[in-house]
């Protein structure tokens, strides 16, 4: 891992997890402009996906705010998709949610497998939390399964809770306890 006034890398062996900078927004866009992936995710990613979205979101979003962590997900020299970690606040503030989409050109290879894996593993070594956990929409199945590999257990099943699409689901709720603090 690297990480110099604020810029951060983290070298795995299918991607690179980095800060985003501002030549990301073209392969933001390009790779976020996809229904497959707008759908699995809450409204505060549009579909369209535009430049100007993905400009909106490295300037104000990703490099903003103290209480998240928003990497690049890099493949094959560009930013592919994102993975976020958002602490949360109060009484839940040992508690760090994880957020990732990755561009549908690259889904199968195991990337976001080895990228929350990575992700996690940097949270609980270096940030004094108990619990990272994902919210999934029912119907996306292959992030579940992503949660699963990297040693999440389904925690609960928040049953109509969601309206996306004009369709009420279920959310599922995955998590994972620091295993030093147990």
């Amino acid at each position: 891992m690297v990480l110099i006034q604020g810029y951060m890398e983290i070298i795995l062996s299918k991607c690179i997890l980095r800060s985003c900078k501002a030549s990301d927004v073209v392969s933001i866009a390009l790779h976020g402009n996809n229904l497959n992936i707008a759908r699995n995710l809450r409204d505060i990613f549009p579909f369209p996906y535009t430049l100007k979205d993905a400009e909106f979101f490295i300037n104000n979003i990703a490099n903003s705010d103290a209480r998240q962590l928003i990497l690049a997900i890099e493949v094959e020299g560009e930013a592919a998709g994102t993975i976020g970690a958002h602490f949360m606040g109060d009484v839940y503030q040992k508690n760090v949610e994880v957020g990732y989409w990755l561009g549908e050109k690259y889904w199968g290879r195991g990337i976001v497998t080895e990228a929350l894996d990575a992700l996690v593993s940097y949270l609980f070594e270096n940030y004094n939390i108990q619990r990272v956990f994902a919210d999934v929409f029912e119907t996306n199945i292959p992030s579940m399964r992503v949660l699963e590999k990297c040693g999440f257990v389904q925690e609960a099943i928040h049953r109509k809770a969601i309206f996306k699409n004009r369709v009420v689901m279920d959310e599922y709720v995955y998590a994972k306890l620091n295993p030093s603090n147990q």
